[in-house]
């Protein structure tokens, strides 16, 4: 992995968040990922498992809910590449309706684990919300 491919992933993990698109968001992650919302997870593991959790369709620890459209925007860029493991930073920004003002926003790093095909086979995020 180079910087720019991991940049495409990014970019592509925003735009399947966004979307809500199972075969979007199933496009990012190898068959076997292990997928953590917190380092301290136990993972979920398996893309189809994740893809349920993204769409807030499993009861599992953690699982996400779906924000609603043109509440959040966020942006994510590399920071480290060493082989098949990526470093990014980035914010992730909320509104409580859409096109309002931004009511929250998170620092988010997240530690990403590629395969040969460029598909996520690990991802653990960690984030801090801005004060004020």
């Amino acid at each position: 992995m180079d910087h720019a491919s991991v940049q495409d992933w990014l970019d592509r993990y925003v735009a399947a968040w966004s979307s809500y698109a199972p075969e979007l968001i199933g496009d990012l992650f190898s068959e076997d990922v292990e997928y953590r919302y917190h380092p301290y997870d136990d993972p979920i593991v398996g893309r189809d498992a994740v893809v349920a959790s993204w769409l807030g369709d499993t009861s599992e620890a953690g699982a996400s809910s779906r924000d609603e459209p043109g509440t959040f925007e966020a942006s994510y860029a590399p920071v480290a590449v060493e082989g098949d493991v990526a470093v990014a930073t980035g914010t992730s920004s909320y509104r409580d309706e859409p096109r309002g003002l931004f009511t929250k926003v998170f620092h988010n790093c997240f530690v990403i684990g590629f395969d040969a095909d460029g598909r996520c086979r690990a991802f653990t995020e960690f984030y801090m919300r801005q004060p004020g």
